[in-house]
């Protein structure tokens, strides 16, 4: 058997372990890159690489400046590939693949101010109506895309969002003003399977795009901080959060699993970060007592 028919093989093979599993298709595509990935450094099929070959494949990565992100996905594709399709015993020694502490980082989020300039400069339609249901439901870039004009329920006034992170249907509310957005928008264009379409009226508008729109209207409203679409997605819990939301009811409109990971925003809220006095001004309202 010849490297590229055994390499066709196992990539189905794979695929097809992730499908019996119901990965989301985002997922599957991720997977089967970072073993290509993989396969392609070594040149050889990946079957016949061993734990030496994956340990020397991760510190090329971090050598190369990778983001523990992605080191993290790697690992995860590895390991999915070598337990599940490959049906290797990974509690061997030999077959430790730990996982890269990921970095702590809190995210970018912008003021009320900026997201209204960043909505304002969008003179297409279609654009300003898919970053303005960005923020104002807060969903991720994903969700967005795979939007249908049939999940608007105008009467209750809630967004259905399918399958999202985890496979898990969830609603979030929408404001009066996208629902004005969105009807001009509907006129304009009338999407006939997704809400926001692509080059292809039948298929959704591509990540990279959305990403490059949001991007531009970005760098167009004088915005200096880097701003993606999950900027939107931060923007919307921390501006719901200094309005006076609960974290436990922000944890369901975001779609998180944990509630610890909803709770970070309040380390960028400036209604809990301005919340406790510093020190000079409890020293100067005579608060601390002096030692």
């Amino acid at each position: 058997m010849t490297k590229e028919v055994a390499m066709t093989a196992l990539r189905q093979r794979m695929l097809e372990d992730m499908r019996i599993r119901n990965f989301s298709v985002h997922t599957q595509r991720g997977y089967l890159r970072y073993v290509r990935r993989f396969a392609e450094h070594f040149r050889r099929s990946p079957d016949r690489l061993s734990p030496e070959h994956v340990r020397e494949y991760l510190l090329h990565l971090i050598d190369s400046g990778t983001r523990p992100g992605s080191l993290i996905q790697t690992v995860c594709a590895l390991r999915f590939f070598f337990r599940n399709t490959l049906h290797r015993d990974l509690k061997e020694n030999s077959w430790n693949l730990p996982f890269p502490k990921l970095e702590k980082k809190l995210p970018v989020v912008l003021s009320t101010e900026e997201v209204q300039r960043m909505l304002s400069v969008l003179k297409n339609t279609k654009h300003r109506a898919m970053l303005a249901t960005l923020y104002d439901c807060g969903l991720r870039c994903g969700e967005l895309i795979e939007l249908r004009p049939t999940d608007l329920d105008s009467t209750r006034m809630l967004v259905r969002v399918r399958l999202g992170k985890g496979l898990k249907d969830r609603f979030v509310p929408f404001s009066t003003q996208l629902l004005e957005l969105l009807r001009g928008y509907w006129r304009e264009l009338r999407p006939p399977t997704y809400l926001f379409p692509g080059a292809r009226i039948d298929r959704p508008i591509h990540r990279r795009q959305v990403n490059r729109i949001c991007t531009n209207a970005a760098s167009a409203a004088g915005i200096q901080k880097r701003v993606s679409p999950h900027t939107l997605r931060h923007s919307f819990a921390t501006h719901l959060l200094e309005a006076g939301a609960d974290v436990r009811t922000i944890q369901l409109l975001l779609g998180h699993a944990s509630l610890s990971t909803t709770a970070r925003y309040t380390h960028v809220s400036e209604r809990h970060l301005h919340a406790t006095k510093t020190p000079l001004e409890l020293a100067e309202q005579g608060t601390i007592q002096r030692g």
